[in-house]
């Protein structure tokens, strides 16, 4: 079984949009929790645009599931990991201005800041993955940080679907083939929906993880919120 952790970013941006708690984030937190989800993501960026620091201290007592904090390491997020403690941390490569994250480590240019940062959440008994592409490259200086797992980037497997699903995947199963003879875990997450999902997971089946907010979020607003995440928990059994 491929476990479903549920961003929830999305959510505080409505929240925020108005002011106030509608919808409430908490609450959201914990319904997907029951619903299902295997896990809470939140990515915390340094504009508090969506998920704010105050919301990861509030969400971890809450819910009994994994939570997965991804953000660049500045010092400020080092030290709310450190302080929530959460099951794992996702390292990612984005500036503080970035929309979203659109690309992953190259873990080579960056290992001795990546290792350093590895090293600090590992001796905290914090799961640690790096957010990555297929570059084989990547995955083994990857490995060479220590991390325990990688999150490898799928909005490339996610345009190229509709044309071309077995070329769209090729390279990622070589990644994540590549990342499990490595004592990698792999995680998958970006832009996975409920058209792209099941065949990942079917081509890659020993991932660990996937994390999904955009989509999953948007079919919700058909769907409801529970149908959803068992629809996505459908895709990846």
């Amino acid at each position: 079984m491929i476990n479903l952790s549920v961003n929830i970013n999305k959510i505080a941006t409505i929240r925020n949009a108005r002011g106030g708690n509608m919808p409430d984030l908490l609450q959201v937190a914990k319904d997907c929790e029951s619903f299902g989800a295997q896990g809470i993501t939140v990515h915390p960026r340094p504009d508090e645009r969506h998920i704010r620091y105050s919301d990861v201290y509030k969400i971890k007592p809450l819910i009994n599931t994994e939570l997965n904090i991804e953000g660049y390491p500045s010092q400020p997020f080092i030290d709310l990991v450190v302080q929530v403690k959460p099951a794992q941390v996702t390292l990612v490569p984005d500036p503080p201005d970035a929309i979203t994250s659109n690309a992953g480590w190259k873990a080579g240019e960056h290992l001795d800041f990546l290792k350093e940062k590895v090293d600090i959440f590992k001796s905290k008994q914090i799961r640690t993955s790096l957010f990555v592409g297929t570059d084989p490259e990547d995955i083994e200086y990857a490995a060479k940080t220590g991390a325990d797992r990688v999150e490898l980037y799928t909005e490339p497997y996610a345009i190229q679907f509709l044309k071309d699903r077995e070329a769209a995947v090729a390279p990622f199963i070589k990644a994540a083939t590549l990342a499990r003879q490595l004592g990698l875990g792999v995680n998958a997450g970006h832009d996975l929906s409920l058209v792209n999902l099941s065949y990942f997971a079917q081509k890659i089946n020993w991932l660990k993880e996937v994390s999904i907010g955009h989509a999953l979020i948007c079919d919700a607003l058909y769907y409801g919120l529970k149908k959803t995440i068992t629809l996505y928990k459908k895709c990846l059994q």
